[in-house]
């Protein structure tokens, strides 16, 4: 039995089935009626599983919340590497068990006890846990229940160690995938607040957390959540801030790490929401020296802690994905950078070629329609020389209107002109012609601007109810006495209105 429970440990990496396995296998070599395996918590020194055999499930029921790892005599397996083997009243029936000061550490709720035996389960230097048995049917354990005790105990660490970095690998290798997805989708070109929940969704995915939030510094010095991803709605998150003078604060916008235990009782945390959530993580979304935000990665209450396996790959996967939103958001700019210069290059074309071609030509036909004797001749060349004039003031507004951000709302007056116009378009079913003539910029301050404005969207929709107009032109001129807007259709009857 003994030689096949060491030969089973090593035939797979489920912990929990080879853990039970050796717990049952021991008390079935020693004859004991109870045993157990705990495995201890090897950052915070307390058990965090139990194994049992020979309690039936209502007992398994009644052990409770587990030892803390510290005190009695599951505590002093933790602490002290030396088998445990207090005194056995069956062997000596004036001996007291209980008179050990240690006896206390045995979980709440597992049934009276007589003869002990324990040892610690540890890989070199390093305490997993403890395997202990009691109450052996035929006497007090022995050497030999001592010997076979160790054995199995050896083999229960290498099991927890193994699939301890079992575990670790795989953890290692879903963070690395998961950072890969998000760099990937991230240069794919997403929106920036796309790409905060991308981020947020992922993290809380890989990290078997309730929420995945990113916070961002605010104008007022606090923080705000920007972007969350739930199991449920996130709506209720995204918005909440931590206001400014929070504790919490100081560590967050320095670009430090925080890892709370448990977020509803810390008085570092501050948030209306933190009741919600237990065990978590804030870990800063930096690169370069530049503070981009916070990932935070709360648990629900109760949920079970982040160990430092879980607080290292998270933070080398807050670090990834912070580079990846600096190399987005860069490449945004290239982007928008090359747009502009396109378009500035095609006004430089239109203004360099065509307008000065076509200035050209207007000067030649002027010219002509002076020398020119006939009549008719000069109504054909004034009538070619104002077509010219207003191709030119036509191709000049555009050159304008690809000098602006595409995206950006017009700051200038031209701009405003341009947008209402444009807008139009869509109802109208074609672009109408618009043409300026002299400083409009400088003369359009706030109230001239605003009434020129109206009147323009009140013609226009005018225009859009007539029937038959087929085009409108607009035009934007210097007069004596400041702006003047003169809107003209192809109506039937024509229609032309004038502002002032």
């Amino acid at each position: 039995m003994l030689l096949e429970a060491v030969l089973g440990v090593g035939s797979e990496l489920e912990l929990r089935a080879t853990l039970q396995y050796l717990v049952e296998t021991a008390t079935a070599l020693t004859g004991a009626r109870h045993g157990a395996l705990g495995v201890v918590d090897p950052e915070r020194g307390r058990l965090t599983d139990l194994y049992t055999s020979g309690l039936t499930e209502e007992e398994r029921q009644r052990i409770g919340r587990l030892a803390d790892g510290h005190t009695g005599l599951l505590g002093a397996l933790v602490e002290d590497l030396r088998p445990l083997r207090p005194a056995d009243p069956a062997a000596d029936p004036t001996a007291d068990p209980t008179a050990d000061p240690r006896a206390s550490g045995v979980p709440e709720g597992q049934p009276e006890t007589g003869s002990f035996l324990g040892v610690p389960v540890r890989v070199h230097t390093e305490v997993f846990g403890n395997l202990y048995l009691t109450d052996k049917v035929t006497g007090p354990f022995t050497d030999e229940d001592l010997a076979l005790l160790r054995v199995l105990a050896s083999q229960a660490g290498i099991a927890i160690g193994n699939a301890r970095l079992y575990e670790t690998a795989r953890q290692r290798e879903r963070w690395i995938e998961g950072a890969a997805a998000v760099t990937t989708a991230l240069l794919a070109g997403d929106p920036a607040e796309d790409a905060l929940t991308t981020v947020a969704e992922r993290a809380r995915l890989l990290a078997d957390a309730s929420a995945g939030v990113v916070l961002q510094p605010t104008e007022e010095g606090g923080m705000e959540i920007v972007a969350a991803s739930t199991s449920g709605d996130p709506a209720d998150l995204v918005g909440t801030t931590i206001a400014p003078g929070s504790p919490v604060l100081v560590q967050l916008l320095g670009g430090e790490p925080v890892f709370v235990e448990d977020s509803a009782t810390d008085p570092l945390m501050t948030t209306p929401v933190r009741s919600r959530f237990g065990p978590s993580m804030m870990l800063p979304l930096q690169s370069g020296g530049k503070l981009i935000g916070t990932l935070a990665l709360p648990r629900r209450r109760g949920g079970r802690p982040y160990t430092a396996v879980d607080r290292l790959l998270a933070s080398q996967f807050a670090s990834q994905a912070a580079l990846a939103l600096v190399l987005a958001d860069a490449r945004h700019d290239r982007e928008q950078l090359a747009v502009y210069e396109d378009r500035d290059r095609i006004a430089r074309d239109l203004h360099d070629l065509v307008v000065q071609r076509l200035f050209a030509t207007e000067m030649m036909l002027e010219s002509t329609r002076r020398r020119a004797a006939v009549h008719e001749v000069d109504d054909l060349l004034a009538r070619a020389v104002d077509e010219l004039d207003s191709t030119i003031q036509e191709v000049r507004t555009t050159i304008f209107a690809l000098q602006q951000p595409p995206a950006a709302a017009p700051a200038s007056f031209r701009g405003r002109v341009l947008r209402e116009t444009g807008g139009a378009a869509a109802l109208l079913g074609f672009q109408p012609s618009v043409r300026f003539s002299g400083a409009v910029d400088a003369l359009a301050d706030d109230t001239a601007s605003e009434g020129l404005l109206a009147a323009l969207r009140r013609a226009l929709a005018a225009a859009h109810r007539r029937p038959g107009v087929g085009s409108v032109s607009v035009e934007v001129a210097v007069g004596d006495d400041g702006l003047r807007l003169r809107v003209e259709d192809d109506g039937d009857p024509p229609t032309t209105v004038t502002w002032p």
